[in-house]
């Protein structure tokens, strides 16, 4: 099989919260870290305001690899971060069945599980990466995390809740925590998304 011909599968799950907020997508095998990013981002629901990180092991390493966007200065002891638009998911996600996490957000720590499911033929006429199936909408941005999202709805499930009206306004509107169609997620230009993120920034990697 020609890899342009093939897609991988995979199921992302946010970490601590039952019942559980997942999506799987499938994405072509020659994806990088930073298209792989850029698709979660506009799966789940989340904005790109933050920095994030993947932390995944090659094929017999024995440490993780941390990817993601570099730093300008690494402090003293501090991981290497790879850049995601220079390591390509092919090269990590070799077997089904191998895991990443992905976090999101280092103030809120947002925390996904990633399962490779599995490997797939291209269908002819489909736009990849699509997304085909997921529960449960994702947490507003900045909402405290874990907890801030739990005490988050719990506010916002009672109006008679003191700071329900503060809570809605900040919010802008109605949240349906339960809400979420596979059909509705648009997905964004990962090499526009680079652009913009940092222009005049020259890109390496395929």
């Amino acid at each position: 099989m020609k890899k342009k011909n093939i897609v991988f599968q995979l199921k992302i799950t946010l970490k601590e919260i039952e019942p559980p907020i997942w999506r799987r997508i499938q994405v072509p095998s020659t994806a990088s870290f930073w298209d792989l990013h850029v698709a979660i981002q506009d799966v789940m629901g989340w904005l790109d305001y933050h920095q994030h990180l993947f932390r995944i092991k090659k094929p017999r390493a024995k440490k993780l690899t941390n990817i993601g966007i570099p730093p300008d200065d690494y402090f003293e002891d501090q991981p290497e971060i790879r850049p995601g638009w220079e390591e390509n998911i092919e090269d990590f996600f070799v077997d089904p069945g191998r895991t990443a996490e992905y976090v999101y957000d280092f103030g809120d720590d947002w925390e996904h599980d990633i399962l490779f499911e599995g490997i797939l033929l291209k269908e002819k006429g489909v736009l990849y990466p699509l997304c085909i199936s997921g529960a449960r909408a994702c947490p507003p941005e900045d909402c405290g995390g874990v907890y801030g999202y739990h005490d988050f709805l719990e506010i916002i499930n009672n109006p008679d809740h003191k700071e329900y009206e503060t809570m809605m306004q900040w919010r802008g509107g109605n949240f349906d925590s339960e809400s979420f169609e596979a059909e509705d997620v648009i997905f964004d230009n990962p090499g526009k998304r680079w652009k913009k993120a940092f222009p005049g920034l020259e890109k390496t990697g395929r």
